[in-house]
């Protein structure tokens, strides 16, 4: 659910949570949805069967097996401009080349970043999904971490509310 209010608060339609597996991007992507009044998209759900599998078996991901999970995030993130709504989406996003895809105006990015150990952990005791915690250190390798004035980075050893609460702050003092 979208509102005028929300919409004029911060004037920006799109919110990308990025981060490695296991920084907490849907926990924290579903949070600040309920919280802007927006729809919540996680992005996990739209990999290729194929794609699933391969992480299932501990196999990283190429740019090629990526490529139609990016083009299915733009289209997400065009239908949503197209109708007017506003969106959070989690999306890991760690190549400045994607973030450029789904770029647009007014989109931020709100980076997660914890340390690899606290990471290691959160991944150790994550049940039913498919992301083979052995990947981490090839995320790690491939994150090229974000940058600029549509960035805000937060350190994932905080609550989730905390997390929030900081990135509604950013967002609200920012200049537009």
């Amino acid at each position: 659910m979208t509102t005028e209010s929300s919409n004029s608060h911060t004037g920006t339609p799109i919110v990308v949570v990025m981060g490695v597996s296991g920084s907490g991007k849907t926990t924290i992507g579903q949070l600040l949805a309920t919280r802007m009044e927006r729809d919540f998209v996680d992005s996990d759900q739209l990999h290729t069967p194929q794609s699933v599998a391969k992480m299932r078996e501990g196999i990283p991901l190429t740019d090629d097996d990526r490529e139609p999970w990016l083009e299915a995030i733009e289209g997400v993130i065009n239908r949503h401009r197209d109708t007017g709504r506003d969106l959070v989406l989690a999306a890991s996003a760690l190549k400045a080349v994607y973030r450029e895809r789904l770029s647009g105006p007014g989109t931020v990015f709100l980076f997660l970043h914890g340390t690899p150990a606290l990471l290691r952990e959160r991944l150790a005791t994550r049940k039913g999904h498919f992301f083979d915690p052995h990947l981490l250190d090839s995320q790690l390798a491939t994150l090229e971490e974000p940058h600029g004035d549509d960035v805000y980075r937060a350190e994932i050893d905080q609550t989730a509310a905390h997390i929030v609460d900081g990135f509604l702050a950013w967002l609200t003092h920012r200049p537009s």
